[in-house]
């Protein structure tokens, strides 16, 4: 027969009852984890989402999720680069196609994160904002028994009424911005409620930041155009060298507005280290609001847009555009206009195309296709064949001649700049040798055999490249932009503390004045704030001695601000 001692006795009914009395779930015989059901699993689901912490990891893969975006060619972007990539890396690019590395920013996986970081965000902000109202409806919470054990706390004795201080403190506290109330023997005030606002509206702001980005991304446009002094542009989308646009774009969400470039000026430093170095960019524009709108001036400059409604005119590249004329072997002009060259180097050193397809006949009545190659130097100096200037100082262009089929009936697109000579044949002179030659202003260039001239005219004009952008919600990104600063400064710098000050009539009839502050969050400030507070009080209920005390001893009020000090 077995005996139990009292002890193992007690301790089994202890156990006994403390498994009747035990709220904890039991635990399973069988191995695995329970089973929480359909709710029970979105539950923890929508608690993991909502969580800081996973917000936190969304945004750093977002962040991480762009970066493919930045180095990987981007089919909206640029479409030929994406080709050339395809072409180089032919094992590779499958690969980023299957990924959608191509196009990051419209990928299923990023807009998964972007919206699940969306979603996980309004999570922690919608709780988080009823309970900070809550507080703001409510008052400072009740001061403890013992306010000696608050880590800053002083107390000292004093000839008024507990109720001469409490009504000192309250009107004190209420001076210095608190939020006070007087709750039993002590007054409960409390101060930085701006702390959680500002973390409240750092997240808010987040997701206007969000919402804005994505807005302007599905209803964006932007296009690029270069236009000759002279030449004019209209907002639509014929008129663009160049255009992309978000996937929610509309046609007739452009912008109604034209702009015609008077002229264009350039400034260069002269000399020193930054000889040649842009100065200041400037084009004149004349400018009309709608179809009918009346024409007004204004200069664009670099950072300096045209701003029509949410569309704005960059100035973002310049060059040089020579008048060339060209007859055929009739003497006919077939071709009579400025050419734009595109910038090569710092100094401008410009190359381009001129293009005869139609109405040309040689000097035996023949059709033929003509193609020249330009090199032109703003600033030319012999014996070289770059630029030493960008300013419009001795500008020569050279020409190469070339006759034959330039490809462009191939249904194949074609650069504009560039000359396709798979089909073409350079002219030769009387000797055999190839036909170059450097062209000044006024000179031309005779063909061989009757094929015609090309003249290089006494005018050379400058041409601007601007890009027009239209992005909606950019307001609003800014916005959002300077509220997250704000509220992220707001929740850094501002800290929420309480202070309680209780008055109490002692043994000896004597008020017994107690004051204790407690932090929120850690800060150093808090023992030196309660110091003035304290002295300030103290003025108005000075301290009187202890019983034991020499009478003669005056208590120092600035002593009060001491972290566990007993008097002031």
């Amino acid at each position: 027969m077995s005996k139990t001692t009292p002890g193992a006795r007690e301790d089994q009914d202890l156990g006994a009852a403390g498994s009747q009395l035990s709220t904890a779930p039991e635990e399973e015989t069988a191995p695995g984890l329970p089973s929480l059901g359909v709710i029970g699993w979105a539950r923890w689901f929508w608690r993991q989402l909502t969580s800081m912490r996973v917000a936190l990891l969304l945004l750093l893969l977002l962040s991480l999720a762009a970066i493919p975006g930045s180095v990987i060619p981007q089919t909206g972007v640029d479409v030929t680069q994406v080709d050339a990539f395809r072409a180089k890396h032919t094992t590779l690019a499958p690969v980023y196609d299957k990924l959608g590395l191509f196009n990051v920013y419209s990928s299923v996986w990023f807009s998964a994160i972007y919206i699940l970081l969306f979603v996980s965000l309004i999570g922690c902000i919608v709780p988080r904002t009823w309970q900070f109202v809550g507080q703001l409806r409510g008052r400072p919470p009740a001061a403890p028994k013992r306010l000696t054990r608050l880590p800053a706390h002083t107390t000292w004795r004093t000839g008024a009424t507990p109720e001469e201080v409490r009504g000192a403190a309250l009107s004190l506290l209420r001076r210095r911005r608190f939020r006070a109330h007087t709750a039993g023997d002590a007054v409960c005030a409390e101060k930085g409620y701006l702390r959680e606002a500002g973390n409240l509206a750092f997240h808010i702001a987040l997701i206007v930041m969000l919402v804005a980005f994505a807005w302007g991304q599905l209803f964006k446009s932007e296009g690029n155009k270069l236009i000759v002094e002279g030449d004019g542009f209209a907002n639509t989308l014929s008129q663009y060298d160049d255009f992309k646009s978000g996937n929610l774009f509309q046609n007739d969400d452009l912008e109604p507005f034209s702009f015609r470039l008077d002229r264009f000026t350039g400034t260069y430093e002269l000399g020193g280290p930054n000889r040649g170095t842009p100065r200041t960019y400037e084009a004149g524009l004349t400018y009309s609001e709608g179809a009918y709108g009346k024409e007004k001036k204004t200069t664009v400059e670099v950072n300096e847009p045209l701003k029509i409604g949410e569309a704005k005119a960059y100035l973002v590249s310049h060059g040089y555009a020579p008048v060339i004329t060209v007859r055929d072997g009739r003497g006919k002009i077939v071709h009579q206009d400025a050419v734009p060259l595109l910038p090569q180097d710092g100094n401008v050193t410009s190359s381009g195309v001129v293009r005869v397809m139609d109405g040309y006949r040689n000097a035996k009545g023949a059709s033929e296709q003509l193609g020249f190659q330009l090199w032109f130097l703003p600033t030319y100096s012999e014996g070289t064949m770059v630029s030493q200037f960008p300013a419009l100082i001795s500008p020569m262009m050279a020409v190469n001649a070339y006759h034959g089929d330039l490809g462009v009936d191939s249904g194949i697109p074609k650069n504009v700049y560039q000359l396709d000579k798979t089909h073409m044949k350079e002219f030769k002179d009387a000797k055999g040798q190839l036909l170059k030659k450097q062209l000044r202003p006024g000179d031309t260039l005779t063909l061989p055999d009757g094929a015609g001239s090309i003249t290089y005219e006494k005018e050379t004009r400058e041409w601007a490249g601007f890009q027009i952008v239209q992005e909606p919600g950019g307001a609003w990104a800014l916005t959002g932009a300077v509220a997250a600063i704000l509220g992220l400064a707001g929740s850094l710098f501002i800290q929420r503390r309480r202070v309680w000050v209780r008055a109490t009539a002692g043994a000896d009839g004597v008020t017994v004045v107690e004051m204790a502050g407690l932090g929120r969050s850690e800060s150093a400030r808090l023992p030196q704030e309660l110091g003035d507070l304290a002295a300030a009080l103290y003025e108005t209920a000075p301290g009187v001695p202890d019983p034991d005390e020499n009478p003669s001893s005056t208590p120092d009020p600035q002593a009060a601000p001491a972290e566990g000090a007993d008097k002031p």
